[in-house]
């Protein structure tokens, strides 16, 4: 899954997004996120590989696709990441849950590990809507598996990207087993809560900066979870659906939508 243009993709159509959320179409909205979410996992299970082959921009939902993929040849010149917090919204596309998957599962599976340093790593990246500015650093950032290929040579990206499904496919590609998400629950809810209420009153970010926040971190807790417990990428799908569409009937959310259709800049209400 690839192109020749200059971008793979810069996420969601918000025009359609805030316009439905105004005339009230949440039945049109929640179909459009479980067809979004569906894509995504259709992809990752695939019996046959997909490769996906990013380029310049693939924020947003193209980072979502980006991540499902079986694997990934990207160019080196990819600016990647989840960028919804920006338009007053978390990731629904599976994103949020695809950061857990990959970052806080590792180490939650290793016994007695101290998992708050990975809860950090991905409450953040999301939080603060942070893009990786080459395909290298998106690596780092999880975005990226150890498998992964980069291409330096954008005219050869679609080229490599065949090359490796038809490779991937003779190997006897096998997709990989479903997996369970580690869910902190309540207390690293609360603690996650805290971190947004630490950096709202230092004024690094708005008060309705730190209500997105507060909406990720109960999807990122798992809920109202009594304690840590393993739970279906279901579950989560389920939590971020309901997240995104909450804050889309917020007027403050919807005012972030219009200015960045509007003046291309997020507005910091």
């Amino acid at each position: 899954m690839g192109s020749e243009a200059d971008n793979f993709s810069a996420g969601a159509n918000l025009f359609m997004v805030v316009v439905a959320a105004q005339q009230g179409m949440w039945d049109q909205l929640d179909g459009a996120i479980r067809r979004l979410q569906g894509l995504n996992m259709r992809m990752r299970y695939s019996p046959k590989p997909v490769v996906v082959a990013p380029a310049g921009l693939a924020l947003g939902g193209g980072c979502e696709i980006t991540m499902h993929g079986s694997r990934v040849v990207a160019a080196a010149e990819t600016y990647i990441g989840l960028v919804e917090l920006g338009a007053g919204v978390i990731p629904a596309g599976a994103g949020t849950k695809e950061y857990m998957r990959r970052i806080i599962n590792p180490a939650a599976r290793v016994e007695s590990a101290e998992t708050f340093p990975f809860i950090q790593k991905a409450f953040l990246q999301i939080g603060q809507a942070k893009v990786a500015v080459s395909a290298e650093e998106a690596r780092g950032m999880g975005i990226l598996g150890p498998q992964d290929r980069v291409i330096i040579n954008r005219d050869h990206l679609l080229t490599e990207a065949k090359k490796e499904a038809l490779h991937m496919a003779a190997s006897g590609y096998r997709p990989p087993a479903p997996e369970l998400i580690y869910a902190p629950g309540r207390d690293m809810y609360g603690a996650m809560k805290i971190g947004a209420w630490a950096f709202k009153e230092g004024n690094y970010i708005t008060e309705y900066d730190s209500h997105i926040a507060s909406k990720l971190a109960y999807v990122m807790a798992g809920g109202d979870l009594s304690k840590p417990t393993w739970v279906s990428e279901q579950y989560i799908l389920d939590l971020e659906r309901e997240a995104f569409l909450s804050l889309c009937g917020e007027e403050k959310t919807q005012a972030r939508m219009w200015s960045i259709l509007q003046t291309g800049k997020p507005l910091r209400n």
